[in-house]
């Protein structure tokens, strides 16, 4: 019985159709049918947080100790709170592209910009000129004409025509007052240099310069620093019973590659171990088998997050981390000072 409870606080139980000890807690180390208290020396003694991968677009940790509200309020946090500059006003000079001009706007809009947001301020409302401090401008002028050096045989328009791909790299940053001094002569730029804006044939032209602000994504997704923010609990997987030989590669089968290897024991015998639960997709695919479906039993660590951060390229993920954790702190902060007022 004892086991039982402690699987309620610590499991999420995943059977052939539904999934068990799901209900949420008051707060991290609080469980349903356990009376417990608010601790915090206990909670940062349990609290870890276990970085698996990073490089400069995608980052995954694990954050052991908390609870969903706390993962999901990161997660939110990441998508639609963390500033970021993009693309907010065009300006078209010339357009004759077959593109409409709203949709070459909102493509524009979507191009992830290379510059650190913290070093810029907030437009404020009804300016539309904006201020070195305020704004990042671009301009983007290329014009299609014929390739007069094409061969006669000539036929893919890669040979025939000049200019006739728009991309991202052909943006030129316009430095403001002394923008230039300040952050350097190509530190400002597009993410990437390679993303498509448009085609063009002979004759057709695109003018524009653009506006580059500070926003968050709550306002509009293309200052979402993130291309995607996901957490996942830990998945586990135990045998509850030795299997082999033909059993064994079949169970290897239900699952991720990687999750279950087949061992040969000194007896010669082929047995399946759990070789990286970490991988598993939690699909069930073992209860399709009724000679399999009690032998395995799988749950997940309800405190344990996998974290997998992927950033737009603005910043790096960890530093996009580190600014999650500001931005919720503030946000603490503010409703501390708010009970204290109600309090006074």
């Amino acid at each position: 019985m004892a086991a039982t409870i402690e699987d309620r606080r610590t499991r999420v139980r995943l059977t052939e159709y539904e999934q068990q000890n799901v209900e949420s807690s008051d707060f991290p180390g609080n469980y349903p049918g356990y009376i417990d208290e608010w601790n915090a020396k206990k909670f940062e003694k349990n609290l870890q947080i276990n970085l698996i991968r990073l490089d400069d677009m995608e980052m995954e940790f694990d954050i052991i100790g908390i609870d969903a509200a706390i993962a999901n309020a990161f997660r939110r946090i990441l998508l639609a709170e963390v500033p970021t500059m993009a693309v907010e006003k065009v300006f078209v000079y010339n357009n004759t592209s077959i593109i409409q001009d709203e949709v070459l706007a909102h493509r524009l809009g979507l191009i992830p910009i290379k510059a650190d947001p913290r070093l810029f301020e907030y437009r404020q409302e009804g300016d539309d000129e904006g201020t070195a401090e305020d704004t990042i401008e671009f301009h983007l002028k290329v014009k299609c004409t014929k390739n007069k050096n094409a061969s006669k045989d000539a036929a893919i328009p890669e040979d025939l025509y000049l200019n006739h791909l728009v991309y991202s790299g052909q943006m030129k940053w316009i430095p403001i007052g002394s923008q230039a001094e300040l952050y350097g002569e190509d530190a400002i730029k597009p993410v990437h240099d390679d993303i498509l804006i448009a085609k063009l044939r002979p004759g057709q032209e695109i003018d524009v310069k653009m506006h580059c602000v500070k926003g968050i994504g709550k306002d509009h997704a293309k200052f979402s620093p993130v291309a995607t923010a996901t957490y996942r609990l830990l998945p586990e997987i135990t045998l509850l019973r030795e299997i082999e030989g033909k059993e064994a590669i079949q169970l290897k089968e239900c699952f991720s590659e990687g999750v279950i290897e087949i061992v040969k024991m000194p007896d010669g015998r082929e047995v399946a171990r759990v070789s990286n639960a970490r991988k598993d997709t939690c699909s069930r695919n073992v209860f399709r088998y009724e000679n399999l479906k009690d032998s395995v039993r799988l749950s997940r660590v309800r405190n344990h997050f996998i974290f997998l951060i992927e950033s737009t390229g603005a910043l790096s993920p960890a530093l996009l981390m580190k600014e999650a954790i500001k931005i919720l702190m503030g946000k603490c902060r503010k409703f501390l000072n708010e009970l204290d007022r109600v309090d006074e």
